[in-house]
């Protein structure tokens, strides 16, 4: 089944309903069908392989998404945040390319060898409408419906392959078709080149849940729209709901947000005093931790509503753990914990997480990581609690091993971020002459806030392990975030050397 038949469903059954909103114009899903069918010939002309966006969240996005499904021709959304050079390089690896951009972004690389068609957003956009095809046919065996660059925390990106099966069979085991009432709007900030922006166009369209596009993210900017456009939900990345709650506590106006219901996060590690405040400050909404990776076509877990309530006003400090958890699996899907020699994990024992089901891919353009039994490796760490609860702890590589003891930096970055003067904080490993790796921590105070390196130190030896104490600290204004919310270790480590 192609994606496009996603969109065809939501305008065949006649919503009598906006499907999109973005920067004040609206679309119908059959608006949406007649673009992506006007563009699918666009795309088939140029005889190109692949089809990119670089630029905002626009109506271009969902255009070019589907266009490039009917035309069966992979969709490739680049990071326009990126270095003009590395745009290059990625634009390199998808040769002959149909680059969609803004203006500027035309002038720097629409003249690339790669490029055989180069056309500016808006431009895309009308003409797509112009020749509009809400009848347009799409291929039987559509093969790869998206590949994506993945965000590159660990070293140079990996092209991501996601075949049309994969995100349909996400879709469908998650999503209600035409679930949606008619007023509700969730409201979209997260960047078009991740896969939880392409994967909420998807199961927006499918449930008949009008989309509200925020191109560029600014707390403000977004409590203004989530107020104008009366959403209903939306879904953030940690970063963005912590300065969300940081704007709402400062004080001043206060946004009628009455008919919001609904916040899913995910993309990063959500600290738990950010998520506490979060659920203080909007007491009547249901909040959602939302984990999963390119590699499996979005979620792969949920900690539901019920989940949140539960774990906040629970005295077991199992269950209140559960705050700091990325929930149960999805029905659809497996997971398992293994040792570094493969071998499956006990409930509670720390090992690397392995998913499986039908809606994991684990393939790259260069080859495929699932082993033979369908599991894919996420290279992400954590444990599974007695009732299935996912608990991670960092990526395989961030793993800081002092005199062969492994230490996962998240259990000194929770000790930390306890500390009242401790706005954020993160750990890395250090070179050590006596034990090869060390502790390493970089630590943001709060504005007008104080605390020592020493003081700090003798909070991790009061809660952890003496091998967890930091053998040095740097305090720094900021830490180094991707747009997606992903810490950038790598971006730290030079600062110990």
């Amino acid at each position: 089944m192609n994606i496009a038949m996603l969109l065809q469903m939501a305008a065949e059954a006649g919503f009598g309903r906006r499907a999109l909103t973005s920067d004040g114009r609206h679309y119908s899903a059959a608006d949406l069908l007649a673009a992506a069918g006007g563009a699918a010939q666009r795309i088939r002309g140029s005889g190109c392989g692949f089809v990119s966006v670089l630029d905002v969240s626009s109506p271009s996005t969902p255009v070019a998404l589907f266009g490039a499904a009917m035309a069966g021709v992979p969709y490739a959304p680049l990071n326009y945040r990126l270095p003009a050079d590395r745009v290059e390089a990625l634009i390199a690896r998808l040769d002959p390319l149909y680059l969609i951009a803004d203006e500027e972004g035309c002038a720097a690389h629409g003249k690339h060898p790669a490029v055989a068609t180069a056309a500016a957003s808006g431009t895309f956009l009308d003409e797509a409408i112009s020749e509009g095809d809400p009848e347009a046919a799409w291929p039987d065996d559509p093969g790869i419906a998206v590949q994506l660059f993945t965000s590159g925390t660990t070293g140079p990106p990996k092209a991501a392959i996601l075949r049309h099966e994969h995100l349909m069979s996400y879709i469908l085991g998650s999503v209600e078709f035409a679930s949606a009432e008619e007023d509700e709007a969730a409201l979209v900030s997260v960047p078009p080149y991740h896969i939880a922006g392409i994967s909420a166009l998807l199961s927006g369209v499918y449930a008949g849940r009008r989309i509200v596009q925020l191109a560029n993210f600014d707390a403000a900017a977004w409590l203004d729209l989530a107020e104008r456009e009366a959403v209903t939900s939306a879904f953030v990345v940690p970063t963005m709901l912590a300065r969300i709650v940081e704007v709402l506590e400062e004080g001043g106006r206060r946004p009628d947000l009455g008919p919001l219901r609904a916040i899913a996060y995910g993309g990063g590690r959500m600290p738990v005093n950010v998520i506490e405040r979060a659920l203080d400050l909007f007491p009547g909404v249901d909040f959602t931790n939302a984990y999963g990776l390119t590699e499996t076509s979005s979620t792969v877990t949920l900690l539901g509503p019920e989940d949140h309530r539960r774990a906040l006003a629970s005295d077991d400090p199992d269950v209140r753990a559960r705050l700091g958890s990325v929930g149960q699996a999805l029905p659809s899907v497996e997971i398992e914990i293994r040792d570094a020699d493969d071998k499956p994990l006990a409930q509670g024992q720390p090992g690397e997480v392995h998913v499986r089901g039908p809606q994991v891919s684990g393939e790259y353009r260069e080859r495929s990581v699932i082993d033979a039994n369908g599991w894919f490796p996420t290279r992400d760490t954590g444990h599974l609690d007695t009732e299935g609860y996912l608990f991670l702890s960092g990526r395989a590589d961030d793993v800081i091993v002092r005199g062969g003891e492994n230490i996962s930096p998240a259990e000194v970055e929770d000790v930390l971020l306890g500390h009242d003067a401790v706005a954020d904080a993160a750990a890395v490993a250090v070179a050590s002459e006596q034990w090869g790796e060390a502790v390493g921590v970089a630590v943001v105070l709060k504005p007008g806030a104080s605390a020592g390196a020493e003081e700090l130190c003798e909070l991790v030896r009061s809660r952890l392990r003496s091998s967890r104490v930091p053998e040095a600290v740097r305090f720094v204004d900021e830490l180094p975030y991707n747009e997606t919310g992903k810490l950038l270790r790598r971006e730290i480590k030079p600062w110990f050397a």
